[in-house]
């Protein structure tokens, strides 16, 4: 479960970066979609933080 969750902040970190950039440029769909993932991808890894513990034990 170590690298679910490793993989999960990754990806909410990358979903992170890229809604910023988006709301740089001002791309609605961009904006839409990165807020999305980092939902879905955050609350994930929030969770799995919550309900596994890190390490996993």
């Amino acid at each position: 479960m170590n690298g679910l969750v490793i993989i999960f902040a990754l990806v909410a970190l990358l979903a992170l970066f890229s809604t910023v950039s988006a709301l740089k440029n001002k791309n609605l769909l961009g904006i839409i979609f990165g807020l999305g993932t980092l939902g879905v991808f955050g609350w994930f890894t929030v969770m799995t933080v919550i309900h596994q513990g890190y390490p996993a034990g």
